[in-house]
């Protein structure tokens, strides 16, 4: 799916969740919970902004890496 095709038609019904680690502060990393198989980025600075469409293994394994 592109970026574009993502902005456009998965977003509108998107619930995005901020980041636990943002201590309260604006600047920090969204994530939409709610889309089957994608796990949707955005800069919570910026919610009109681009959004990166992650495959949801894709980003599970990168936060199991964090830790």
């Amino acid at each position: 799916m592109s970026h574009e095709a993502l902005n456009h038609a998965n977003t509108d019904t998107a619930i995005w969740r901020k980041s636990s680690h943002s201590g309260g502060q604006g600047d920090c990393l969204e994530l939409a919970h709610n889309i089957p198989a994608l796990a949707p980025v955005r800069d919570s600075k910026n919610p009109a902004g681009p959004v990166l469409p992650f495959g949801r293994n894709a980003w599970s394994t990168f936060i199991t890496h964090l830790s």
